[in-house]
């Protein structure tokens, strides 16, 4: 059986063994350890639920991500049990019920260790614990534990982790549904095996390989991602997010502003949200390895492993913004798909360099996938050595132009009445431009704009 640990208002270090669900609910203090929170089972962190949102065409159901009980804010105290730490202490918590901690210590721990079937709701008080070399708060058993602050508490509302070794590491479910996070990480900042999905928060992320990372290699269903609400601000030393999986974003506000790649996954469908990615190589990257993600050459994906089919392997965006923008960049692409690039919805601008092999969007026609758009506006500036126009199955029209831009100058569309109704100004120069949007027909007549010229 699982346990799901949930975290609603944290200001330490955290780890879990076993079976346990964490529910982060409006955090506070500092934890500095190896480990900020570590977990063999689940984890969940709640502290608002102004970020959700549950709408949009997600493949995911949220409603079934996060209980009622995940989303709460509050705690019964009518029967709790306090607890007042002190320095080199070991409290161990085995049986159900609300335990409210309290004190300062060094050197302290707080270990939950109870049965598969009990819940526990840890309520922290004005708690400060900094640990030298084990974690602030251990989870090796439970059904589920929730912590959480008490209404009146003088914590700040922010949890602030700083890690040799990964900032938040769940061997089961990662769930958080709100709260504020400041995790600097030299590993990955969040970690689940079986999936990290988050209902809302404000995160600001700093990792030495990936922000978030999913990956479960037992089980080829699980190691997925779901945002469906939220503020991100990440840096990472490879991806932004990573799943082995899948990743889902409907909803948030993501900036990614520094990366190797911005998304990487099997699967990446985007119904939401508002995306802003500046990556060294690919923004949006749903490689066709099975195995291959990781580190087979540092800060890259390994490419050594089985690939998937094309059809396996997508990104569909429907809703929401998603900018990508590297000036940089060799042989980088905004999005680049080893099977299908599907657009239906939402805005998409891009611009990676017009020189070397930099593509906007990419997707495997090589293999048999497709590039399809439907809907959505798109501004796609790049290379034109390795670009393609979109599949013939389009319903929506677009237009490929090779034409030289300048950076920061306007690339623009305007109809035949002089109405605007496409334009951005691009970060780089560019060699090529991909353009859609739902007012453009086939058999009008539009003036592109790049530039003067």
């Amino acid at each position: 059986m699982k346990t799901r640990t949930i975290i609603k208002a944290i200001a330490l270090a955290l780890a879990v063994s076993g079976c346990a669900i964490f529910t982060l609910q409006g955090l506070g203090t500092t934890a500095s350890a190896d480990d900020g929170v570590y977990t063999d089972t689940a984890l969940i962190a709640s502290a608002t639920r102004s970020g959700y949102s549950s709408s949009g065409s997600a493949l995911l159901d949220a409603g079934e991500l996060f209980t009622s009980r995940d989303l709460e804010q509050s705690a019964d105290l009518s029967e709790a049990q306090t607890l007042t730490v002190s320095d080199g202490q070991q409290i161990t918590i085995s049986s159900e019920g609300v335990y409210v901690l309290r004190g300062s210590a060094k050197n302290a721990t707080v270990i939950v260790e109870a049965d598969s079937s009990v819940k526990v709701q840890l309520v922290l008080d004005g708690l400060s614990i900094t640990n030298d070399d084990f974690p602030c708060i251990y989870v090796k058993s439970a059904d589920k534990v929730f912590v959480t602050t008490l209404s009146d508490s003088s914590l700040t509302g922010t949890l602030t982790i700083s890690s040799t070794e990964n900032g938040v590491s769940c061997k089961d479910d990662l769930k958080v549904t709100g709260g504020s996070y400041v995790i600097s990480a030299s590993s990955k900042c969040l970690e689940g095996k079986d999936s990290i999905c988050i209902a809302g928060g404000d995160f600001s992320l700093t990792a030495g390989t990936d922000g978030l990372h999913a990956e479960n290699d037992e089980d080829d269903s699980l190691g997925y991602v779901y945002i469906g609400g939220g503020s991100f601000s990440i840096s990472a030393g490879d991806d932004g997010i990573h799943s082995d999986k899948s990743v889902e974003i409907s909803g948030g506000n993501i900036e990614i502003d520094k990366c190797y790649e911005g998304i990487e996954a099997l699967t990446i469908d985007i119904s939401g949200g508002d995306i802003t990615i500046y990556p060294s190589d690919d923004g949006l990257n749903a490689n066709g390895s099975v195995s291959g993600f990781g580190f087979g050459r540092f800060g890259q994906s390994d490419d050594s492993g089985a690939s998937a089919a094309p059809s396996d392997t997508w990104v569909k965006i429907s809703g929401g913004s998603l900018t990508v923008i590297n000036t940089a960049g060799r042989d980088s692409d905004g999005i680049d798909s080893n099977g299908d690039v599907y657009i239906s919805g939402g805005t998409v601008r891009i611009c990676v360099p017009g020189s070397g092999a930099n593509c906007a969007i990419d997707f495997g026609s090589e293999s048999g996938g497709s590039g399809v758009i439907t809907g959505g506006t798109v501004i796609a500036c790049g290379g034109s050595s390795m670009v393609e126009s979109m599949s013939s199955s389009s319903t929506q029209s677009s237009l490929l132009l090779f034409a030289s831009g300048e950076a920061d100058k306007a690339v623009s569309v305007t109809d035949g009445d002089g109405n605007t109704l496409l334009s951005w100004e691009p970060s780089c120069a560019y060699t090529s431009v991909l353009l859609s949007c739902p007012e453009m027909r086939t058999g009008g007549t539009y003036t592109v704009k790049t530039g003067d010229s």
